[in-house]
This record gives C-alpha cells, sequence and structure tokens, in this order.
C-alpha cells in the first residue's frame, strides 16, 4: 500500500473476525515495526505476545478498575483520567460503575495481544524534574508501537492502543514475569478487522500547526485557506 494511504486508513481496530494471525504475518510485522527510533537507539521496548486465553482473561480483568473511573468520569463531564483536574465522581461512585464490554472484548476477541513495555534504564526522560506528568519516555516506545499498527495496517490486520492496564501495571508484571525496571507501556490486541477500512477523519492541519509561536497563525501554504 501507499504510504500515505496506510496512514490514512489505520483506525484504532477494536472488533475482529475470527480469522487467526498467524505466526509468520505477526512475526512480519514485528520485523518491520522494530526500525522505528527510539532515544540513542537504545532500543529498550519489550513485547509480550499473548495467545492463552486464561492469560487474556486475567488481561481484561485488570483493565476494569481504570475502564470505572474512565466510565464514571465521562459520565460526569470530565476528559476521564486528565492529570488536572481530580475525579468529580466519588470513589465509591466510580466502584459502582458498569464496565461495558467494549473496553474488555478485544483483549479476549483479538488474534493476538501485545504487551508492550519500555527498560526505564533505557529511556531519555529529560522532563522527569518537572512538576507534572512525564511524557517524553514515551518517544522511545510509542513509535514502535504505531509502526505494529501500520504494518498490521499493510497486512490487512488492525488493532487499537489500549492503555487501561497500565493503572494495574505491577499486577501485570507479576502476571507475565516481568522485571520491576520495566514499565507497562500499551496492551495491543491485533486481529482482521470486522468492517472494512475507511478514509478517517481528522482535525485540519491549520487547527494543530501555528506559525512561530503556540498563538500564532494557523500554518497554512502561502495563499491557501485551511482545509482538511
Amino acid at each position: 500500500m501507499d504510504l500515505y494511504d496506510v496512514m490514512r486508513t489505520t483506525p484504532a481496530v477494536r472488533e475482529f473476525t475470527d480469522d487467526p494471525l498467524p505466526d509468520e504475518t505477526l512475526h512480519r510485522i514485528l520485523d518491520h515495526a522494530r526500525f522505528a527510533p527510539s532515544g540513542g537507539n537504545r532500543q529498550g521496548t519489550r513485547i509480550v505476545v499473548v495467545r492463552e486465553q486464561e492469560t487474556r482473561r486475567r488481561l481484561a480483568e485488570l483493565n476494569e478498575p481504570a475502564v470505572r473511573r474512565y466510565v464514571a468520569q465521562s459520565a460526569a463531564g470530565q476528559s476521564p483520567w486528565n492529570p488536572i483536574e481530580a475525579p468529580r465522581p466519588t470513589a465509591e461512585e466510580i466502584a459502582a460503575t458498569h464496565v461495558p464490554d467494549s473496553f474488555i472484548r478485544p483483549v479476549l476477541t483479538a488474534a493476538a495481544v501485545l504487551v508492550v513495555w519500555v527498560d526505564l534504564g533505557l529511556v531519555a526522560a529529560t522532563d522527569q524534574d518537572l512538576d507534572r506528568i512525564g511524557l517524553v519516555a514515551g518517544a522511545s516506545v510509542y513509535p514502535l508501537v504505531w509502526n505494529v499498527l501500520l504494518a498490521a495496517r499493510n497486512e490487512g490486520y488492525g488493532g487499537t492502543i489500549t492503555t487501561m492496564a497500565v493503572a494495574q501495571e505491577p499486577a501485570v508484571r507479576q502476571l507475565l514475569g516481568v522485571p520491576d525496571r520495566f514499565a507497562l507501556a500499551a496492551v495491543v490486541p491485533i486481529g482482521r478487522p470486522v468492517k472494512e477500512l475507511t478514509r478517517l477523519r481528522r482535525r485540519p492541519v491549520a487547527e494543530l500547526v501555528s506559525r512561530e509561536r503556540f498563538d500564532g497563525e494557523p500554518f497554512v501554504p502561502l495563499g491557501q485557506s485551511p482545509s482538511v
């Protein structure tokens, strides 16, 4: 496929057919994805391929506490899990919140589940001393995760980046036998999509990019109007 077509038609896939994902195909996906950049080219990412249903069932269970907070905050009009404001729902309200099946099913029905870890001893977290949530370390792991999804799209498969299990990282670490120095970055269910993929809709460049300053003019080619 043309690279730009792949970039414009790679959605978050959460519904999968029963088609298998052969080891040979998954290996090819990962073989291409591994060329993603990482800080200092230290390549600290490790991926655990999970196919056993019992392990996946446990991973799905570990999603539930974070999903409850996500759903409760959404219902309260908040951007869920944002690090700026505390949850409006009480702990009791969160605990009583129903977990929608859509948050759990992908881990159970995908052909394979990739559990992505990054070695904290190999990332350059240059924002670690700032008074906010750290983000920079993700630059050494998420490009590879996105490469996996792009390569999967090229092979006729799809998946999505899920992070609800990250809130239960110690339990996931114990489940999969992961050393303490590794941080859980994502759980990626992957399989054959049920729905045909189409071109996606996103905000136009002019709403994302400005010239010279954050409050500068929208970035569009000179003489052109903003467009999708």
